[in-house]
């Protein structure tokens, strides 16, 4: 069961990093919309710094 719970968190942050659902138009409002856009940018921002820092520990070990 623990897997399958891993799976649906990892299914929800897809989705909730998906550019689609980015610009869809829905019932929210611009101040919400933002909120999300600015997270989204953070956890891009997050992962790619991961990803640098991961590369340049693995060059140089």
């Amino acid at each position: 069961m623990n897997a399958r719970n891993d799976m649906m968190f990892i299914k929800k942050i897809l989705h909730y990093l998906d550019p689609r659902s980015l610009f869809k138009k829905g019932e929210e409002n611009f101040n919400l919309r933002m909120m999300h856009g600015i997270n989204r940018i953070s956890i891009f921002m997050f992962l790619f710094c991961l990803i640098v820092l991961l590369y340049r520990f693995f060059l140089r070990g």
